[in-house]
Formats: structure tokens, sequence, C-alpha cells
């Protein structure tokens, strides 16, 4: 389990839990061979996300938003959590996820697929995820506000992404941020999401984080941890770099990405005048 922290300059992976299913957390011998605390019980993946959050909001990290996939935004308690710190979430949900919400006049619970079928086409608005390695990524957006409890500046809502190309093929998100956000906001906040991809692809590409054959708890948080910390470390100087002379390519972002950087510092650590 990892949390990703992105933003303009880049992104990088900040912290880790290691997941264990609830009959291999349960089990004492395991538990001892792999020298498990006893204070360490089963947490599901959203109790071990949440928890990711809670260390990052009480050590004072700034960020706008909170992504992820389904299997967080269909937990209720995690949504909670991050309502009643004031974090604005958007979350993927499934298309059979019951939501309350106002249908045709009738207030009750219906599922995300129901709501984003009953859409006019003129609540769709063709925008941009973000850039991609191919360009901007644009479907069509809508939104559909859902019947919480709310206090101001606060509002909910099911935002609903589908294909330009397959209007069958959609994908949708519980919402909770200020009532003014536009939707072209949300939809640069889903594309945030993918930026844990390009950090997995770096991290085992450049700092090692997969290549492990770790039999202890100890063992493999040292080896995260540690990989953690040198992917942050190319991150922050990639950034850096990229500032004092990287020019934009043609998508308006830097062309220094975490592999070249990391082929120029292995090379200047093996040649001749950098030994002494």
């Amino acid at each position: 389990m990892f949390l990703t922290y992105a933003s303009g300059r880049g992104p990088a992976l900040i912290d880790r839990e290691l997941y264990r299913p609830q009959d291999w957390a349960e089990d004492g011998a395991r538990r001892a061979t792999a020298g498990i605390p006893g204070a360490v019980s089963f947490a599901t993946t959203p109790q071990l996300a949440q928890r990711m959050i809670a260390r990052a909001i009480a050590t004072g990290v700034p960020f706008a938003w909170v992504v992820g996939d389904e299997v967080y935004g269909s937990d209720r308690r995690l949504r909670r959590f991050l309502e009643q710190h004031e974090r604005p979430f958007v979350l993927a949900v499934r298309r059979n996820e019951q939501l309350w919400s106002v249908l045709a006049g009738h207030l009750g619970q219906q599922t995300a697929a129901d709501l984003a079928a009953a859409l006019p086409d003129a609540a769709w608005h063709h925008l941009s995820a973000g850039a991609g390695a191919k360009g901007e990524r644009l479907y069509d957006w809508a939104r559909v506000r859902l019947a919480r409890r709310q206090a101001p500046p606060w509002d909910h809502w099911l935002l609903i992404r589908r294909s330009h190309s397959k209007p069958e093929k959609c994908a949708s998100y519980v919402v909770f941020a200020p009532a003014e956000t536009p939707l072209a906001a949300l939809a640069r906040g889903v594309g945030r999401r993918w930026t844990i991809e390009e950090c997995f692809e770096a991290g085992k590409q450049e700092v090692g984080l997969g290549d492990y054959e770790i039999r202890s708890w100890q063992g493999w948080y040292r080896h995260i941890t540690l990989a953690l910390l040198a992917l942050a470390f190319l991150a922050a100087l990639r950034a850096k770099l990229n500032r004092a002379t990287a020019a934009p390519d043609k998508r308006g972002s830097p062309d220094l990405a975490f592999r070249s950087l990391s082929a120029r510092l292995r090379s200047a650590v093996s040649s001749p005048s950098s030994r002494p």
C-alpha cells in the first residue's frame, strides 16, 4: 500500500503500509516467523489508506485533493474521515454503488449507473484530465448533486467520466469539495490519480522498489522506506534542475524525466573524473 504526493513539479511516493490478508494476519506462527510486532493487527486496505492520510495531515503535508480507486471510494468510513477533516476528495466508485439523490423529483437511493444514464445531453462537457504521453486526455464529464447533509461551503456530487468515442464506457466518482468548485477542477483531480503508476514505474526501474526477497516485517519496511527516500530525492532534484535549466517539451511538461536524471547521476559517479 502506497501514498503518492502529486504536484505540478512532479510526483513521489511518500508513505507505505504492508497489507496482509486477515487469515495471514491472525496466524501466530506466520507472525512469529516474520517478526510482526504484537501490537500490529489486521487492517483493511481503506483503513491502511486512512492511516497514511492521517499521518500526512498530522505532519502538515499541504494537499488539495485525495484521489483513489473503487476500493477506497466504496468505503464510507474513509469518506467520513475525510469529510470530518474537511479534506476534498474525488474517489472512484463502482457502477452499482448506491447513492442518495433526487431523480425524477423523488428522493431515494440510486446506483451510479442509473444516475449517469438519466443525465441530459446538455449536462456533459468535453474537458481534459491533464496531459498524458499522447497529449491531453480528453473525456466527456458531468456531475449530479447528491442528497447529503452538508454545511457551507461544502457539497457532494457524483462525477461521471465518459469516453467521447465510446459513450457506453463510463467511470464514476464520489466528490466532496467546496460548492463553487468548477467541473474542470474535478476532471484534473481525477487525472492526478494516474501519477501513482508513474511512481511505481520509476521506483522499480530507478531505485529498486520491487527488487527484494524479504521475509521479515522489519526488512520489508527498511527496504521500501529507503527506496521511497531515494525516489523522493530524485523527484526533488529533478524539479530543481528543471526550474534552473530544462525547457518544456511540446506537452508543456519538463523534459528531464526520472530515467534521464538517474542515468546522468550514474554516468557522473562511474566516470574517471569522479573517482578519487
